[in-house]
């Protein structure tokens, strides 16, 4: 079945779905700064203030399963509308909840309903962009839902001045309700009715079937699961790290945090300006292995024991290597699979999404939040991802 001509020019798509991707940057970055005085507010653990953010991350890896391949099936507009609609109630809950455990609860099914968001953008890239372009599209993309772990911290730190935490989850609220006005005006559905499959659990499992049987798919997969537990391990330590270890208030910290998802875009951006010389796969290859060399300074940094500013540069260097290979990782999984995007595109969230928010709390709960445990978390991750990227991706994309 042929690919849809594009509805969309690249400046649109780049727009709306980069928004739209910024659902899990959102739901994490905007109350990080307050994350240690959530914990006391509710009096629990530090450990339970970090698994509010575990809860919501695994709702946003388990969610793609539905919405994915609900996508493949629906076409992309409802199961979006759905999703975003649900976010927006779910905020509101959260912002209410009186205790850890119905908070816990609330914000999984807040990452539930926002996975629509992460994992149908990702299959309408697929959609209308082929080959390079689809690289090219998801690092431009990255130009829009980058912004919001720039913005989303420094609000938040700002935010912190004149509300709680609870005022945070009552901001997201709104931001639901504004995407779902970009769904409804601004996104037309990008897949054919002749390439949506009719059937049920039969169709679903033959669909997840073809994916997991591609190599190539697997490799990029395993190497994303392992930088997946990097990356969490980095977001829900480094606020506990920065402000409780070497005293940062949550202003500094948000000016910190911005300054490594502004590396993390210009990473992306790079990637994107040579990606056309270079193909995917050796960008991809080159980004994994800078981002094993980061995290390996990170923990140089931490055992030595330079102070923040070290620190601070390890991961600020972390986030700009991560932002080199992430979309090209993403282009090498999703080229065998064109109808069956939504699909794979769940899978490969799921495995980004959901180790990394048990890993990483289970690592501080034996070790501690310092920084010495967030580094060695992050730098055993990275090995492993870069092991299989070299072991297994390049001989599976090079056949």
């Amino acid at each position: 079945m042929s690919v849809p001509r594009p509805r969309m020019g690249a400046l649109r798509a780049m727009l709306v779905l980069g928004m739209l991707e910024a659902f899990g940057p959102l739901s994490m970055d905007l109350y990080l700064p307050q994350l240690p005085q959530l914990a006391a507010s509710l009096g629990t653990s530090e450990a339970l203030g970090q698994a509010t953010m575990s809860a919501c991350m695994i709702g946003l890896g388990l969610g793609q399963l539905i919405a994915g391949p609900l996508s493949d099936r629906l076409g992309r507009r409802l199961p979006l509308m759905v999703g975003v609609a649900a976010f927006a109630v779910l905020s509101v809950l959260c912002a209410v909840a009186p205790s850890i455990e119905l908070l816990l609860l609330a914000r999984f099914l807040q990452g539930l309903a926002g996975s629509a968001g992460i994992v149908i953008c990702l299959a309408v890239a697929r959609d209308q962009f082929e080959g390079v372009e689809v690289s090219r599209m998801l690092s431009l993309l990255f130009l829009v839902s980058g912004t919001a772990p720039v913005i989303a911290p420094i609000v938040g730190g700002q935010l912190a001045r004149i509300m709680d935490w609870r005022g945070i989850f009552w901001v997201l609220g709104g931001v639901g309700v504004a995407l779902l006005l970009v769904v409804v005006l601004a996104l037309p559905e990008t897949l054919d009715r002749g390439d949506r499959h009719g059937g049920g659990v039969r169709v679903l499992a033959g669909h997840a079937g073809a994916v997991v049987r591609d190599r190539l798919f697997l490799a990029v997969l395993c190497a994303g699961a392992a930088g997946g537990v990097a990356f969490f391990t980095y977001l829900s330590m480094s606020p506990f790290v920065l402000q409780d270890q070497f005293g940062l208030s949550p202003q500094t910290f948000s000016l910190a945090f911005a300054a490594g998802a502004l590396a993390n875009i210009l990473g992306s951006q790079a990637s994107r300006l040579v990606v056309r010389r270079w193909g995917p796969l050796r960008v991809y290859l080159g980004g994994i292995t800078a981002t094993l060399i980061a995290t390996t300074a990170f923990l140089v940094v931490a055992i030595g024991g330079a102070g923040v500013i070290g620190v601070a540069a390890a991961l600020i260097g972390f986030m700009l290597c991560a932002g080199i290979g992430g979309p090209n990782g993403q282009t090498l999984a999703l080229a065998h699979h064109g109808a069956r995007a939504g699909t794979a595109s769940a899978l490969l969230g799921v495995s980004m999404f959901l180790f990394g928010p048990v890993v990483a709390p289970l690592a501080a709960g034996i070790g501690g939040t310092t920084a010495l445990t967030m580094s060695l978390t992050m730098t055993a991750a990275a090995t492993v991802a870069a092991i299989s990227a070299w072991v297994f991706v390049r001989p599976a994309a090079s056949d």
